[in-house]
């Protein structure tokens, strides 16, 4: 079978990409998964703990909106291995083995599909965090800028779970071990309390993590502050991440897809 070219693989992933962005009109709940579970994270922190944090609700507002917004990326980052597990056990993958398609575009169109997910809970949420008072404290640019980095980093941890979706029995585990393995990075973040107000052994830890590296940048493009440190750390993180795990995802679906 002749080898599909580097740009007919391209279109084969948006063809695909596009062919995971219908489902969600089989699905549409998988769109409400996406849509009312981070609207519902942030008012809830925003009101019930904004007084306690930061005096007032619309302070605090402030400083929970990137940190929901980086928090909601990280968990929405499950489903690429849950719709990947999920061709893989319904034999999905193995029918598109059989077609005249780059090997590696049902995976990239995967990952791509759920990047535009991504890239709607985003600005989702940042459309609620306006018509609730949030105001930006810095260049508009900077939403660009900061999608950009979200996307980044949401594209590396994909393939963290790109491995669990291929590892995993079926769906169901795919979201047990995902959760599992992700509230400890993103809760063990600066992403509702500042960091200074943490004991200085865990300010070490929670500085280190990626988590709170984007979280920090996202706020200072949305409200300004620091960016050009936690955005490259960010982009260490992203491409350390990547180079572990794609090519252990790659390895570990060829191993899956050559035993059957």
């Amino acid at each position: 079978m002749r080898r599909a070219t580097l740009r007919e693989g391209l279109g084969q992933t948006l063809t695909l990409a596009w062919r995971s962005l219908l489902n969600l009109k089989r699905n549409p709940w998988e769109l409400a998964d996406f849509s009312f579970q981070p609207i519902l994270f942030l008012l809830l922190f925003l009101y019930v703990f904004g007084g306690a944090i930061a005096g007032s609700t619309e302070d605090y507002l402030t400083f929970i909106l990137p940190g929901v917004i980086v928090m909601n990326l990280v968990f929405v980052t499950v489903y690429v291995g849950h719709g990947l597990n999920t061709d893989l056990t319904k034999g999905v993958f193995d029918r598109f083995r059989a077609l005249p398609i780059a090997r590696w575009a049902p995976l990239s169109g995967r990952i791509l599909a759920d990047m535009v997910k991504q890239a709607w809970c985003t600005l989702l949420l940042l459309v609620i965090g306006f018509m609730l008072g949030f105001r930006m404290g810095a260049p508009a640019t900077g939403l660009v800028w900061m999608l950009a980095l979200l996307l980044v980093f949401a594209l590396a941890m994909s393939w963290v779970m790109v491995l669990v979706g291929v590892l995993a029995k079926d769906p169901e585990h795919v979201q047990l071990f995902g959760f599992t393995a992700l509230f400890p990075v993103t809760f063990v973040s600066n992403v509702f309390v500042p960091l200074e107000t943490m004991p200085a052994a865990l300010q070490r830890v929670v500085a280190l993590n990626p988590v709170s590296l984007l979280t920090e940048a996202s706020r200072g493009l949305l409200s300004g502050g620091p960016v050009a440190e936690p955005a490259m750390g960010v982009l260490a993180w992203s491409l350390i991440i990547t180079l572990i795990f794609a090519p252990l995802s790659v390895w570990a679906l060829n191993r899956r897809l050559a035993r059957g």
